[in-house]
C-alpha cells in the first residue's frame, strides 16, 4: 500500500512539474510571437510608407517629363527666332 501511494505521489508530482513546465513555455513562447510581431507589423508600416513615397515619385515623373519637353519646344523656338533676327 505505501508503494502504491508513494508511486502516486511521485506521478502526480510529476504531472504538476509538466504541467507548470508546459505552461510557462507557453507563456514565453506567446510574448515571443507577440514581440515578432509588434517588429513585423513596424516594418509593414515602413514599407507602405516607402512603397506610398515611390508611387507619388510614379506620378509626378510623367508631369515633369512633358514640362521638360514644353520648355526645350520653347527653347528650341526661341533659339530658332533669334536665328532668324
Amino acid at each position: 500500500m505505501e508503494t502504491i501511494l508513494s508511486a502516486v505521489i511521485t506521478g502526480g508530482m510529476a504531472l504538476a512539474g509538466v504541467i507548470i513546465s508546459t505552461m510557462w513555455s507557453s507563456k514565453k513562447t506567446e510574448a515571443n510571437i507577440r514581440i515578432s510581431q509588434a517588429v513585423t507589423d513596424a516594418k509593414i508600416a515602413e514599407l507602405t510608407r516607402e512603397v506610398r513615397e515611390h508611387n507619388d515619385f510614379a506620378r509626378r515623373v510623367p508631369v515633369l517629363e512633358e514640362q521638360v519637353k514644353v520648355a526645350n519646344h520653347r527653347i528650341a523656338d526661341l533659339e530658332q527666332y533669334h536665328k532668324g533676327s
